[in-house]
C-alpha cells in the first residue's frame, strides 16, 4: 500500500510549541589518539492543540546536538485531527523500520496509556485520551517516527464525508 501523505508542513513562526527531549545517544568513533564521542538527541515539539513535530540532531556537544534536533523538528510540523474529548477519531498503526506502534481512541477520563518515548510525542501534540501498543522494535528512534507516521496517517470524519458527497450526521446514523 503507498504511503498517503496528504499534510503539508506548518510554519513553526507564530506557533507558542512546547520542546520535549525523548533521548540521547553518545556514539563513539575509534581513530588512532583514542575514541572521538559524539551525540545524537531526538526530540519532539508541539503546540498542545494538534500541531507536532519530531526531529533528530547530531553534534559533538550535548546541548548543540539538542539545539539542532530541536530546529529539525520545528522544519516538519503536522496538524492532526483531535476530538472533542482529546483523543483520536479512529485506530492506525505507524510503521518505521522494525518498530510498529498501534494508536487507539480512548473515552474520557482515560489518560495518555502509552509507552516513553510514545508518550513524550503524545504529550506534547495534545491528545489528552489514547490508548498506544508499541509492537517490535523498542528503539526510541523507530517508536518515535512510527507514531508520527501514524499520526500523519489520521483523517478528519468531516474532511472524509465532504470528499465523498455525504454528510457526516448520515454516516453516525445509518
Amino acid at each position: 500500500m503507498p504511503k498517503v501523505r496528504r499534510k503539508h508542513n506548518i510554519p513553526a513562526a507564530n506557533l507558542n510549541l512546547e520542546e520535549k527531549l525523548v533521548h540521547i545517544n553518545r556514539v563513539s568513533k575509534v581513530v588512532k589518539g583514542g575514541r572521538r564521542f559524539s551525540f545524537n538527541a531526538i526530540v519532539v515539539v508541539g503546540n498542545g492543540e494538534g500541531v507536532v513535530g519530531h526531529g533528530l540532531g547530531k553534534a559533538n556537544e550535548v546541548s548543540d546536538a539538542i539545539q539542532k534536533g530541536f530546529d529539525n523538528a520545528k522544519k516538519n510540523l503536522i496538524k492532526i485531527p483531535l476530538t472533542r474529548t482529546g483523543s483520536i477519531h479512529h485506530p492506525i498503526v505507524g510503521k518505521a523500520g522494525a518498530g510498529k506502534v498501534l494508536l487507539r481512541p480512548a473515552s474520557d477520563g482515560t489518560g495518555v496509556i502509552a509507552g516513553g518515548a510514545v508518550k513524550s510525542l503524545l504529550d506534547v501534540t495534545g491528545v489528552k485520551n489514547i490508548l498506544s501498543k508499541s509492537q517490535g522494535s523498542s528503539n526510541p528512534h523507530n517508536m518515535v517516527k512510527a507514531a508520527f507516521e501514524a499520526l500523519r496517517q489520521l483523517t478528519d470524519p468531516v474532511e472524509v464525508a465532504q470528499r465523498r458527497g455525504v454528510s457526516v450526521k448520515k454516516v453516525f446514523e445509518g
